[in-house]
Parts: C-alpha cells; structure tokens; sequence
C-alpha cells in the first residue's frame, strides 16, 4: 500500500476533528479565565493538562512536557519520530537529520476587556495543529514498511511552545534570548481576526515609559516655590501631537498620562506618561525613537523638571514575509473552505506582535483567520466572539491548514530549502539594528 501526501494530510484532518471536544473545552477554560501578561497561571495549567492527558496507543510515544519553560508561566510541549528507523531494514543506516518543527501558543488577555484578540483560540489551534501533524505521522508507522512515503520521511521532532505576555511584555523576546527557539526549523502559529489572510503586516514597536520629576508646593500659597512635573507632562503630550504632522504616513506614535498628580492643591512632583513609537520596518524605529525623545526632553528643559526614560521590555520586531509558506498554507486553506481577501494588505496599518521577533531567527508563518464575527480586535464584542460556539469551527480549519501545511514542508521535495531561502532573502532586506 502507497500513502500518498494528500491522504496523510486527510488524516491529520481527522485527528485534530476527532478531538474537536477537547480543544473546543481547552479555548473556552482560558477564555472563561482571562489573565494579563505574565500572569497566565491558569492558562498554562490547562494547557500543560491538555498535553499530559493526551491519549495515546501503547505503542506510541506521549508528550514530553516541560512546565515553566525558561518563564514561570511558558511551557514546552515535545514529540519526536525517528521515521527512517520506522522502515525495516534501514535501522542500520546512519540516522537521519531530524527537522523540528514549532507550534506556538498565546494565551495572555488584556486588561479589562479578556480575550478581546482571541488568544484562547491561538491558544487552541496550535495545540490542535501540533496533534494533527502527530496523528498523521503515527499514521504512517502503523501503515507498515510498504507506506511509499516513508523512504522520505526524515526523523521529525514537534515542539509546542506557550509563549507568555505578547499584549504588553515580549515574552516572545524573552524566551528567544533564553534560547527557546534554537534549532527549530520552521514555527506556525495563526490569530484570529476578520477575514482570512495569509499575511498581514505586524509594525516594529517601541514601549516607552517616561517620568517626569519636579517640586511639590502649595499651589495656591507658595506656587513660586514649585516645580511643576504636571506642565512638563502636557507639554511632551502635545509635543508629540505636534510631531505627528512631521512623520512618515506610515509611522505610528500614540500615548496615555498615567499619573499627573495626586491633589489640585499641591503642584505635582512626579508625572508618568506610557507611549507606543511603531514602524514599519525595524530599521527605522531608532528614528522616531530619537524624534520623540526630543519632544520629551523639550517639555522638561521648559518646565525645569527631571526627565528619566524607562523600557520594561524589548521592542518588537516587524514580521519578516515567507511567501513560500504564505503561498503553500493558502492552497491547503482553500482546501478547507477558507476565503483569503484579495484585498491590498500591504498598504494598510496595523498592530504589532512579538512573533516578529520571532520571524528574525526562524522561518515562520503568522496568518490571521476569520472566526465568524465582523468585530474589531480589542474590543468587547471580539471578546464575546472570540468565546463563542461559532468561532470553533474556523479555528479547526485553521489548524487542519497549518498541519497540512507543516506535512508540505516534511514531504515535498525542495519546499523547506524554498522557505529557508524566503527567510534568508527577507532578513537581508530588513536587518537587525
């Protein structure tokens, strides 16, 4: 008997529908349970759960799991198959190389609104993409030494990763310095959103919080006596309003006061702004780095005041294309049913995610998938779609996507050295600064 590629990703449409329940119940115990960056204790109890529970033949090998992965609430998840000691006769040849491939997990909330970008889905279809693959790889070894494929097949290893606090915390960046994604050859993931969409532009992004430090005082009776931390904080506010008719259309710079004060009576000797500086591309950020720094420095050089920059984690790097595997998960899409907008997504602006940084060390594809609502992300009624019945079934199908996706990668001859050659080519054109 002969398996064909087509019949193995068939199969691992199978497996991930077979436990269609299970994910279904892992995404609504997180989305029940929103938890901010960091804090995603819950959450990655469940998923730990998910993976030590998984049913398995006997005679198949179960879920390596690692609690508090390098971060207190990051897990890793492993599988490995040695395919080419799966063929008889072949044990005696030196062992195959062995390809890794990564599944990627969200699963922070944001303040005050929960699951308003539908990481519980994230969440759910990297578990279920990673099963699928492991299904239709187990697959071939009860096919027997006569499955065609398996002369192909290399030793592949599956690794599910719980990255932690991309709304606000990089944990991505985190993990990527602790050595989380050496050796990986190719990592999927896919985030919900309005349509379906191969693609889409994720900005550089620059968290900046700035202090401000003046001089209390009455500011009735003694206001000649103070320093006014409040003032410097307007000022740097509307500096940077003015900044904006002076940038690129594509640059993005917007902010909040979080403190200005504590009483009207006293002039306020500490002042707290939080803004966001976002690019397109990662090389221009130092620019409207040094731009905004300059309209922070003005405001405290007019008001007397003290100025202090402070960064409470690393920016987040623009999402490098690889149109190989754009190209490649849209056909296995389509097969599903999926609709990707023809519409120009290169023009418009966006957010930013930590997967960028991702994108700068290993191939990887980061598609958005429709979820049955025309909401916004970031808003209470994506919250209540993101937690819905009807979202699950366009989750699945993004899973199956990426499974197959990932059988494509495996089995076609020459697709991985096409996507490492893709990721290559983009590094190039958008270099680390």
């Amino acid at each position: 008997m002969t398996t064909s590629l087509e019949e193995l990703k068939r199969r691992a449409a199978e497996c991930i529908e077979a436990s269609s329940e299970r994910l279904g119940e892992l995404s609504r115990e997180i989305w029940s349970r929103p938890e901010l960056a960091y804090e995603e204790r819950q959450a990655h109890g469940a998923m730990t759960r998910f993976f030590t529970s998984c049913p398995s033949p006997p005679e198949e090998e179960v879920w390596l799991v690692q609690r508090s992965y390098k971060l207190e609430t990051a897990f890793r998840a492993d599988w490995q198959w040695d395919g080419y000691a799966a063929e008889a006769g072949q044990r005696k040849k030196p062992p195959p190389p062995l390809l890794r491939l990564g599944f990627l997990c969200e699963y922070d909330a944001l303040p005050g609104i929960g699951h308003a970008c539908g990481h519980n889905l994230i969440a759910e279809v990297g578990a279920a993409a990673a099963l699928g693959l492991k299904g239709a790889l187990e697959s071939l070894r009860r096919s027997g030494p006569a499955a065609g494929l398996l002369r192909q097949v290399p030793a592949v290893k599956i690794s599910v990763l719980g990255t932690p606090a991309e709304e606000g915390g990089a944990g991505k960046a985190v993990l990527i310095k602790s050595d989380a994604f050496n050796n990986l050859d190719v990592v999927f993931m896919a985030h919900p959103f309005q349509e379906d969409l191969s693609y889409m532009p994720a900005m550089a992004n620059n968290h900046l919080t700035v202090q401000y430090y003046g001089k209390a005082s009455h500011a009735a009776a003694y206001l000649w006596e103070g320093v006014n931390a409040l003032d410097a904080a307007v000022l740097a506010y509307n500096n940077l309003s003015v900044l904006r008719q002076q940038i690129k259309p594509t640059w993005r710079l917007h902010g909040i006061i979080k403190r200005g004060g504590e009483k009207p009576n006293v002039i306020p000797s500490c002042t707290e702004l939080e803004f966001y500086l976002r690019t397109p591309l990662l090389k221009e950020l130092p620019i409207l780095k040094e731009k905004a720094e300059s309209c922070f420095r003005a405001a405290a050089l007019a008001t007397g005041c003290k100025v202090e920059f402070k960064r409470k984690y690393s920016d987040y790097y623009n999402v490098l294309r690889n149109e190989c595997l754009e190209q490649t998960f849209t056909e296995n899409g389509k097969k599903l049913g999926m609709h990707f907008s023809d519409k120009d997504i290169l023009s418009g602006s966006s957010g930013s995610t930590d997967f960028g940084n991702v994108s700068y060390v290993v191939p990887g594809i980061h598609p958005y998938f429709y979820i049955g609502s025309e909401a916004l992300n970031h808003t209470e009624e994506f919250t209540r779609a993101a937690g819905s019945d009807a979202a699950q079934k366009y989750a699945l199908h993004t899973a199956k996507a990426l499974a197959m996706t990932a059988l494509d990668v495996i089995f076609r001859p020459g697709l991985l050295e096409q996507v490492q050659e893709d990721f290559r080519r983009a590094k190039s054109m958008s270099p680390e600064v």
